[in-house]
């Protein structure tokens, strides 16, 4: 019975994180993609820097999210949403998208590790 426990446990903690790995992925992806974009669009204006006073000049609008995209964003919003009090509060959607990746895979990775090695050395 203790086996079975701690392969539930060492599954569930290789799925939580791989799922917001994934969703940093795309995410990080994502704005490079964008920040591309704006630059493209930038230079193409004759500007070598967007304006300041105006910073979502020449940048595209967010492409539509896939259907495995936005499951995957789900997914990662309900593992990490106990995170959010934790968190500091911050303007940079990198800082808290960071934050919250280095809390969930301590949590789900070390600590469901650390309660499957328990088990495994309890039985």
């Amino acid at each position: 019975m203790a086996i079975v426990i701690v392969r539930l446990l060492r599954f569930a903690a290789f799925i939580t994180c791989a799922i917001v790995i994934a969703s940093f992925m795309v995410f990080a992806v994502g704005q490079t993609k964008t920040a591309s974009g704006g630059q493209q669009a930038a230079l193409a204006n004759g500007t070598a820097t967007a304006s300041a006073s105006s910073p979502t000049s020449g940048v595209a609008a967010p492409a539509p999210k896939s259907g495995l995209h936005r499951v995957i964003d789900e997914a990662s919003e309900r593992l990490t949403s106990p995170f959010n009090g934790i968190a500091p509060a911050s303007s940079s959607e990198w800082l808290d998208r960071i934050v919250k990746l280095l809390l969930a895979l301590a949590v789900y990775g070390f600590a469901l590790g650390f309660v499957a090695r328990w088990f495994k050395v309890r039985a």
